[in-house]
C-alpha cells in the first residue's frame, strides 16, 4: 500500500491547490518562515518587471503555519508531475520532504522553499516588497492579487502572520 502523500501550502497553494485534496489540516512546519523573498519572472511578474512571490526561508527560531493536504489517493504520480509544473518553473525553488506538526500528530509533507543561492533570491525590507507588489504583473495575473488572496484565506483560516497583514494593507494604500 503506497503512503500518503502530503503537501505542506503556505502561500497560493492554500486558496489554489491545483490538485485533488482529499484532506486538509493546519500545519506547522519548523525552522522555516514565509516570506517574499522570490522575485517572480513567470507567475507573477516578467524578466524586466519582476514581482516577489513567497517561499519558505530557512531560519532558526523560525515557523510557519500553513495547510497541510493529503492528496487523493491514486493521484500522487499526476499532483507531483503538476507541483513539479508549476513550482519548479525555474530552479529558485527546491522540494523537499520536510517533517510538519498538526494537531492529529507529525506527518511528512512535500513543500517548496527557496534556494538562497539563487539570482532570484532576495531579502527586502518591507517597503521595498510593498513598492514591487503594488505594481508587478505576471503570466498569471496582478503580484498584488496574490498577495491579498494569501493574506485572506489565511485569516479565514485564523492562521495569524502580521508581516503579511501589513504588506496587504500597505499594497492597498499604494494600489
Amino acid at each position: 500500500m503506497q503512503e500518503p502523500l502530503w503537501v505542506f501550502g503556505y502561500g497560493s497553494l492554500i486558496w489554489d491547490p491545483g490538485f485533488p485534496v482529499a484532506e486538509r489540516r493546519i500545519a506547522r512546519l519548523d525552522g522555516w518562515h514565509r516570506s517574499f523573498c522570490m522575485r517572480s519572472i513567470h507567475h507573477r511578474g516578467t524578466v524586466e518587471n519582476p514581482g516577489l512571490v513567497l517561499a519558505l526561508d530557512r531560519a532558526d527560531g523560525a515557523s510557519c503555519t500553513g495547510v497541510a493536504f493529503r492528496v487523493e489517493p491514486g493521484e500522487e504520480n499526476a499532483t507531483l508531475f503538476a507541483l513539479r509544473e508549476r513550482e519548479l518553473v525555474s530552479s529558485a525553488y527546491l522540494e523537499r520532504t520536510l517533517a510538519v506538526t498538526t494537531d492529529a500528530g507529525a506527518l511528512d509533507a512535500v513543500a517548496y522553499v527557496i534556494d538562497p543561492d539563487h539570482v532570484q533570491y532576495c531579502h527586502l525590507d518591507r517597503e521595498e516588497q510593498a513598492q514591487i507588489i503594488a505594481q508587478a504583473c505576471g503570466g498569471r495575473g496582478r503580484n498584488c492579487e496574490y498577495l491579498w488572496s494569501t493574506a485572506a484565506h489565511l485569516a479565514e483560516l485564523g492562521i495569524r502572520d502580521p508581516d503579511l497583514d501589513w504588506l496587504a494593507e500597505r499594497v492597498r494604500e499604494l494600489a
